[in-house]
């Protein structure tokens, strides 16, 4: 009981002194980038290297002609040396020290590497696993969902803390882990990030996943690899993974027949499908076929009505959903679902398939490995071309 209410205060003062500070912005600046940190695919990022600190700029997805995000990179160790020499000797130090903080550029400071994280989201935890930087992990969202097995076996530890709910964490609980940083995904018109944003902490808006290429999105974690102090190893794990996609999707550049190809599944009133500029339709372009939705310009999920579903995408010659039970889902079960499911010709031929996420890690996975999941589409489009391969992620429905 103590402890609750002391959390609460130190909520209370937090916010108190974040709304005197304006937060962790500093003041504007032009200086010369000595390096700056190269990306081939991704297009809503660039990241400057400066003398004494990175400079990441992440353009507006939804509007693009302006800045969603600027955050300012600063070396926690660096900056622990510095103090240091400044507590020696303090009237040296105190003019020096006062024109660096001047002279950085107007952003969010983010110290690195992270030691104490909320990473909301299981892919991002994923990466941050796979690149070594699990122990920049404090806290998760939403624990129920996370499969990672090192993940989950650490919070079963009490290393990797719940912290609730994504869309109503626990504050308290974050500040009593004395967190680094909040890694969460935006959203277009989302309204902000609720108390999270008040309480000084900076939020890393991980806005990835609206690039419009696989390979775009992928890149993105040279990023989170500077962020995690991986910046090497996430470097060579892209490069790996660029290697692949582009092997694979050469593959298909001169294949004599482009099957047509329809996603998803409706929902409630609304069938949502990718864009036609998002990473699945790109994908599925690069698989060696045609996307029935190309022509919309969205690179997130569009809503269309069943009837147009139905109109464009009859005759498409596959199918590809997701979804999540305990049972593989059936051409009989589709039907049962909603009946007229059985007039696509993806269904009448039986060409529909399945990925089962209850068990099946693609959203885990594929975001950052979108060569495994071109590995797939190429298998099912164009089984010539990759004889004897099975899939990973998604298979045939039965009858």
């Amino acid at each position: 009981m103590i402890k609750r209410i002391l959390s609460a205060n130190i909520v209370t003062l937090v916010l108190l002194l974040s709304a005197c500070s304006g937060g962790s912005r500093t003041s504007s600046h032009s200086e010369t980038p000595v390096d700056t940190v190269k990306f081939s695919y991704a297009e809503n990022i660039r990241i400057l290297k400066f003398k004494d600190y990175t400079k990441v700029e992440l353009r507006n997805p939804w509007d693009t002609l302006k800045m969603l995000h600027t955050y300012i990179l600063t070396d926690r160790n660096r900056d622990k040396n510095r103090n240091r020499n400044r507590d020696r000797d303090r009237n040296r130090d105190r003019d020096r020290d006062n024109t660096n903080t001047g002279n950085m550029p107007e952003g969010t400071i983010v110290r690195t590497p992270l030691r104490n994280a909320i990473v909301y989201s299981s892919v991002h935890n994923s990466l941050l696993a796979e690149t070594g930087a699990i122990s920049s992990i404090a806290g998760v969202c939403d624990i129920q969902y996370i499969k990672h097995p090192q993940i989950k076996a650490m919070h079963e530890k009490g290393s990797i803390a719940d912290c609730g709910s994504s869309m109503s964490p626990d504050i308290e609980k974050i500040i009593d882990l004395n967190a680094d940083a909040v890694l969460l995904s935006p959203f277009e018109n989302s309204g902000g990030y609720g108390r999270i944003e008040s309480i000084g902490i900076p939020i890393i808006e991980c806005a990835d996943y609206m690039e419009t290429s696989p390979l775009g999105r992928a890149e993105w974690m040279k990023f989170y690899g500077l962020l995690t102090g991986k910046e090497e190893e996430a470097d060579s794990l892209f490069r790996k993974i660029e290697r692949e996609y582009l092997t694979l999707k050469q593959m298909t550049k001169d294949v004599p027949h482009r099957p047509t190809v329809i996603t998803e599944l409706k929902y409630s009133s609304a069938w949502y499908v990718p864009g036609g500029r998002s990473t699945m339709a790109r994908m599925i372009d690069d698989a060696g076929a045609d996307y029935i939705f190309s022509y919309t310009k969205e690179s997130g999920s569009v809503p269309m009505s069943f009837e147009t579903v139905l109109d464009k995408g009859q005759k498409a010659d596959f199918w590809l959903i997701k979804y999540n039970q305990k049972q593989d889902k059936t051409y009989s079960e589709l039907k049962k679902d909603y009946s007229p499911y059985a007039n696509f010709d993806a269904w009448k031929n039986k060409r529909i398939f399945g990925c089962n996420t209850s068990y099946v890690n693609f959203y885990e996975e594929t975001p950052f490995h979108p060569e495994a999941l071109l590995r797939d589409l190429i298998i099912i489009f164009h089984p010539e071309i990759m004889k004897d391969e099975k899939t990973r992620y998604f298979k045939g429905l039965k009858f």
